[in-house]
């Protein structure tokens, strides 16, 4: 009887084993379905993270590409004022440069 009683122990401690592994590995396996699903989820933020940095970009490309013609055309029409400004001074003094030039040149210092 006592021999009936340890065979009984053994094999509901065999049974307990084998209802804890089992236990375990749907744990395992719920956890590595959560893993894979986190995993899935991340990466569909991270790519439509890149697709929104990448639509902004692409918009900021071409608002400052936009913006260079307009940027060309008033730096050429600043250079333009400012060469003719200074054609106009040098015009302006140019007979006073030369005279003044003759007179240095002309002169005999002793």
């Amino acid at each position: 009887m006592e021999a009936n009683r340890s065979q009984n122990g053994i094999q509901l401690l065999l049974a307990a084993e084998q209802e804890a592994q089992q236990i375990v590995n749907a744990a395992r396996s719920a956890k590595t379905a959560r893993l894979k699903q986190a995993k899935e989820e991340a990466e569909k933020e991270i790519a439509e993270f890149r697709a929104q940095m990448e639509a902004e970009f692409q918009r900021k490309v071409a608002e400052s590409s936009g913006d260079s013609g307009a940027n060309v055309k008033r730096l050429e029409e600043e250079t333009e004022g400012k060469i003719h400004h200074l054609k106009v001074e040098a015009a302006r003094i140019s007979h006073d440069v030369v005279q003044m030039l003759l007179k240095h040149v002309t002169t005999v210092k002793n």
